[in-house]
């Protein structure tokens, strides 16, 4: 979530390169830190990683990434956020195949990388339906979910309420805090490549029309509740955080 400077909107973007490697390279980092409990307790045997640290291990990733190089890209690293943006006006249409590409990329490095070294476990770190969740109400909550954690992306980025670097806490503490009552239900992705490239990389890619059905249908749904809550996209700050502010 970028903050101060200006956002290149139009013309040939100079470090095109660059925000997409940002986009690569967060989203790999994220899936590492959402994938790999699963597969290290897997491992090493027990509860090596505890459920509360595995849910709140990519909410303080993501916070850690927004702070670190959110200026770069705007640190979107999630499918949903990008459309988002750029269904607010808030980001150019013309960068969204770049970005999903490179999130995508990431998301299968990150699982080939745990998959390789770490081996394949069937189903370890999956988001998967729990217990009595059949594919229909996982695609519900985690259209529920993807609401939620885009309302706060873009209230946060907005020109109303821009909260500067606190909005990596709110984001991070919204994803952490999703994932400690809703991942026994779905594993609480709210991300489609989260989901869809470790289970690519594992093969098992069971009920994987509810993860991504669920966050696609979220955006949607999250542009009308910002704009009712904050009206039309399109402002400077808005843009500013949705792009990246990196000009050199």
């Amino acid at each position: 979530m970028a903050a101060g400077g200006e956002a290149i909107v139009d013309g040939e973007d100079p470090l095109w390169w660059r925000r997409f490697f940002g986009e690569y390279l967060g989203t790999f980092l994220l899936v590492l830190a959402s994938v790999g409990p699963g597969v290290v307790n897997q491992r090493v045997g027990a509860e090596a990683v505890s459920r509360t640290a595995a849910v709140v291990s990519p909410g303080l990733m993501l916070a850690s990434i927004i702070l670190f190089m959110g200026t770069v890209s705007g640190a979107h690293l999630n499918p949903s956020v990008t459309l988002a943006f750029a269904l607010r006006r808030d980001f150019p249409w013309r960068r969204v195949p770049g970005y999903l590409a490179a999130q995508f990329a990431g998301a299968v490095s990150a699982a080939g990388l745990l998959a390789g070294s770490l081996g394949g476990h069937g189903t370890a770190g999956l988001t998967l339906p729990g217990a009595g969740v059949d594919a229909r109400l996982a695609l519900l909550w985690e259209l529920i979910l993807t609401v939620g954690l885009l309302s706060t992306i873009l209230g946060t980025a907005s020109g109303a309420q821009n909260v500067g670097g606190l909005a990596a806490v709110a984001v991070g503490g919204y994803l952490a805090l999703a994932g400690l009552w809703a991942s026994p239900l779905t594993g609480a992705s709210m991300n489609v490549f989260r989901s869809l490239g470790p289970a690519l990389v594992y093969g098992q890619p069971r009920a994987w029309w509810a993860y991504l059905l669920g966050p696609l249908l979220a955006v949607p749904v999250a542009v009308a509740v910002a704009a009712v809550l904050r009206g039309p996209g399109g402002s400077r700050i808005s843009r500013r955080t949705a792009q990246g502010t990196a000009r050199h």
